[in-house]
């Protein structure tokens, strides 16, 4: 992954979870969406979290399964420093500081999710990641991916992001904070819808499918047989 994305990330890690309702105009229905499809039949299951940041998204899942063993990777130190004090009163929660895009995992998970993270992957990149998680997932294991998508066309790609920056402009966000959000953008490398659903397809997930899409914002979701 690109070292300029965890210079810029661990820049913003104190401010990230206040900043992120705003910086996203589909925040509920979009977590909404990747939280329900966090499904597993055990009580404890083993999830891991691909770029979780500061734990935004993990800590909507261990509400959802308290008994889990959760492990958040993250490529900076500073935004999973926040996860750390969000997590400081579990004992079943796990850090591992470094890039999954080239990480060896050492155990299997029953779920594996990630948020606002793989974007950042050139697409080789994202290809190889979809193939690696289908082999880490155990059997009967789901993959979340709730991400950025690129418009199907150029002029579809340009509405989004007028539409998101009317958004933030709009939104009670500082200018400094403003700015900052639109220079990680360009650091983006978002892949189309039809693209991402195919590699994971080759991959070999199952009832593959993007169960939730708002301009650029989507859900995807598929599942290890």
């Amino acid at each position: 992954m690109n070292p300029s994305v965890k210079t810029l990330f661990d820049a913003v890690a104190n401010e990230y979870d206040q900043q992120r309702k705003q910086l996203i105009p589909c925040f509920d229905e979009f977590y909404g969406m990747a939280l329900s499809l966090t499904e597993s039949h055990k009580q404890a299951p083993r999830i891991l979290d691909l770029g979780a940041g500061t734990g935004l998204f993990s800590r909507m899942v261990l509400q959802k399964y308290p008994s889990a063993h959760l492990t958040l990777m993250d490529l900076s130190d500073q935004m999973l420093e926040g996860a750390r004090r969000r997590f400081r009163e579990e004992d079943h929660v796990q850090y591992i500081v470094g890039d999954y895009s080239s990480y060896v995992f050492p155990e299997s998970y029953d779920i594996i999710v990630s948020s606002l993270s793989i974007h950042h992957l050139t697409h080789p990149a994202k290809r190889q990641l979809f193939a690696t998680v289908y082999q880490l997932l155990n059997p009967d294991g789901v993959f979340v991916n709730a991400d950025q998508v690129q418009g199907n066309t150029p002029a579809i790609d340009q509405y989004h992001k007028q539409r998101w920056l009317a958004h933030i402009n709009d939104s009670g966000l500082s200018r400094e904070s403003i700015d900052a959000s639109v220079e990680r953008r360009k650091l983006d490398i978002n892949a189309k819808l039809g693209e991402q659903i195919e590699w994971l397809e080759q991959a070999g997930f199952t009832d593959v499918d993007c169960m939730y899409k708002y301009l650029d914002f989507a859900v995807f979701f598929g599942k290890k047989n």
